[in-house]
């Protein structure tokens, strides 16, 4: 029974100083609305302190999350989720200072049973991942790394269409949160004035008896505030960040908000894509020549010019020799010439 009164009284001490960021709240207030004892309440505080969440405390006045903190919790984000679209509180969502990968942890959790909406987010990655097997510099507190587990109830042909929509969640989130436009480098990088600050990595879990998509994990890492002299020097030339001092609560709460959104419409059988149209409008390689590496492990291309994209995600080109073709594969990989 005490480790569950001590786990309420955090969770709660926590909500109420996410709630009145930057205003006091006594000890005795905080007591009352936890419905614990005031040494309850300092126990709770020493431990989000350990944390490393910065709380004050001044004779008379009580206990203060310091309103300029950007430290990532569940409760920092609930205040801007949108109940009708992710309906499931706190309780689907996990907060870690440090994890190797969110999409590894995520994982875990889903062969473990999490539910749809499982969110894991951490302050940091030792070892980030991307697509085609690349690593994702994850330097802590600088940007915003999270996963989604989604339990899919539509078919496995719109697999590729959960990436273009998480795609285009992001970019909806930035422009809501931080007032910028971004654009989509097919097909699944978010560029924001021509230098990448996001990427996307989805993988499916499948089950061999069934042949059916059991679980997808959308990884999605934003750089926020990453200095170019934060950055390794073999990405200082194409990795970028988001400027000013960007919420990321309410970052991480909105990308949840657009995809879940965008998700729920999925499960209609027959019905279009909507977001494919907004999806076209940001691609940075439509109508530009490009080239195509369909072997990864060699300098191998072929030129192409980027024509249009399908309603299922797909990327049509034409070749040099008049030959089309829809790129569908997480095998090929392009680049803008």
């Amino acid at each position: 029974m005490l480790p569950k009164l001590a786990h309420t009284a955090k969770a709660k001490t926590l909500k109420a100083l996410e709630e009145n960021r930057g205003r006091p709240l006594s000890g005795e207030r905080l007591a009352e609305s936890a419905n614990v004892s005031r040494a309850a309440i300092w126990k709770a505080v020493e431990s989000l302190r350990k944390e490393g969440y910065p709380i004050k405390a001044s004779t008379n006045r009580g206990y203060v999350l310091e309103a300029n903190s950007d430290f990532l919790s569940a409760q920092g984000m609930m205040q801007y989720l949108n109940e009708e679209v992710y309906p499931y509180g706190e309780k689907y969502i996990y907060t870690y200072k440090t994890l190797e990968s969110t999409n590894t942890t995520a994982k875990e959790k889903s062969f473990e049973g999490a539910p749809n909406g499982t969110i894991v987010i951490a302050e940091g990655q030792t070892h980030g991942r991307g697509r085609l097997g690349r690593g994702f510099f994850s330097p802590e507190g600088k940007g915003l790394y999270m996963s989604f587990i989604v339990r899919p109830e539509f078919d496995s042909s719109k697999s590729l269409l959960v990436t273009t929509a998480a795609s285009v969640a992001v970019c909806r989130a930035i422009k809501k949160v931080c007032g910028l436009e971004t654009q989509i480098k097919w097909v699944n990088d978010i560029f924001f004035e021509g230098r990448k600050i996001c990427g996307i990595l989805t993988e499916a879990i499948s089950n061999f008896e069934s042949g059916q998509i059991d679980a997808i994990i959308i990884g999605i890492g934003v750089n926020c505030c990453v200095s170019p002299k934060d950055l390794p020097e073999e990405i200082r030339q194409t990795a970028g960040s988001l400027s000013g001092n960007v919420p990321r609560n309410r970052l991480a709460a909105e990308i949840v908000n657009e995809l879940m959104g965008v998700l729920r419409d999925f499960n209609e059988e027959g019905l279009y894509p909507e977001h494919m149209d907004e999806y076209r409008q940001r691609s940075m390689v439509l109508r530009k020549n490009i080239k195509v590496y369909k072997n990864i492990k060699s300098d191998e291309f072929q030129s192409a010019t980027a024509i249009d994209i399908s309603d299922e995600g797909g990327l049509i080109v034409i070749y040099r020799d008049g030959r089309k073709d829809t790129l569908t594969t997480g095998e090929i990989s392009i680049r803008l010439q």
